[in-house]
């Protein structure tokens, strides 16, 4: 077996895992788009993984393209014959709810495909420096009128822990969730500038793009330290023991419900794991989807790809189209009614 190696330059297109051998009647070439431009973000990362296992079980040629939300939607729209597909994560639903441009009622104009993983490290952070040392301390700031500023990228993931923290807020001090202000910003690097010039009490973050100004000294302006993970405690639980960098899975723990409560509507606590899935084209032929679904649940059976993703911090999550097109819709539906609550 030979791989052609792309440069990362090169529109990214990275054809991986060349076989002899093709599953009878798809596609000899597959093209899988992304919801992301980035080639170094958590979206290429865990597509790639998931490409190469697809094309060597297969035998043949697939290609990851970061083309962006928009451009994949229009690709995956237009073409139907199964050679085009797409992998994303929550974001292709949560930008719809929010009303972002460019982005569809992925349940009415596409078919759902299987989630594949999770991305357990959506996180939200204070300064190291802070006074406020968890999420209930936020709640109580602004329970007591204390304005906290929040940096976040409007339109999806990295809005909806906001959301779900304005509504908490709303369930248990009605009028109070006023206080928690929204600084709309744009990449991590944005955000976590906000928070170094004082310009935000609390940013939103991942595992792996702040765990390492978590481990600097109080008094480094740059420090920051964790106040809430919005992925379940069995997610979590998924992780290898020694965490993310120098932050284990133990202490990962004491950041997500229930030592860390955010409550959803007075009941349970919110949960946000961030999930990748495929997505087709309506007119995609039903054969090619099972036969997708059967090569993923025998790579999953087989245990090798699991092994991959958890060392890249990802947890594995295997579900096949009808079970995932079912879990995905009701959690837009709950995420709905979160947003819909506080606007």
């Amino acid at each position: 077996m030979k791989f052609l190696k792309c440069g990362l330059a090169v529109a990214m297109c990275a054809f991986v895992g060349m076989a002899s051998a093709q599953a009878a009647d798809f596609p000899s070439n597959l093209r899988v788009v992304i919801g992301s431009k980035s080639t170094g973000g958590d979206t290429y990362q865990n597509s790639a993984i998931v490409a190469q296992a697809l094309a060597e079980k297969l035998g043949i040629n697939v290609k990851v393209d970061a083309v962006g939300a928009s451009a994949a939607f229009k690709a995956l729209a237009r073409i139907s014959n199964g050679s085009t597909i797409m992998i994303f994560h929550d974001q292709s639903y949560l930008g719809y709810l929010y009303g972002v441009k460019g982005y569809f009622n992925i349940f009415d104009d596409f078919t759902v495909g299987p989630t594949v993983a999770i991305n357990p490290g959506n996180a939200y952070l204070v300064p190291k420096s802070s006074p406020y040392k968890t999420i209930e301390d936020i709640i109580q700031a602004c329970a007591n009128d204390t304005k906290i500023r929040v940096a976040i990228q409007p339109g999806g993931v990295s809005e909806i822990g906001f959301s779900a923290l304005k509504n908490a807020i709303k369930l248990r001090y009605p009028g109070k969730e006023e206080n928690l202000v929204a600084v709309n910003t744009g990449s991590q690097a944005d955000k976590n500038q906000l928070m170094f010039d004082g310009q935000a009490d609390l940013i939103n973050g991942s595992v792996q793009a702040n765990e390492q100004y978590t481990q600097l000294p109080a008094d480094d302006q740059k420090a920051m330290r964790f106040v809430w993970l919005t992925a379940r405690e069995d997610t979590i639980k998924q992780a290898n023991p020694e965490g993310f960098g120098a932050t284990d899975r133990e202490a990962l723990l004491q950041y997500v419900s229930p030592s860390a409560s955010v409550t959803q509507d007075g009941s349970k606590d919110f949960t946000f794991d961030k999930e990748f899935f495929f997505l087709y084209n309506k007119k995609m032929d039903p054969e090619l989807v099972t036969a997708l679904d059967t090569a993923l649940t025998e790579i999953y059976a087989d245990g090798k790809i699991e092994e991959t993703q958890k060392k890249s911090f990802f947890i594995p999550n295997f579900k096949p189209s009808a079970e995932a097109a079912g879990y995905l819709k009701d959690k837009m539906d709950q995420y709905k009614v979160i947003i819909e609550a506080i606007h």
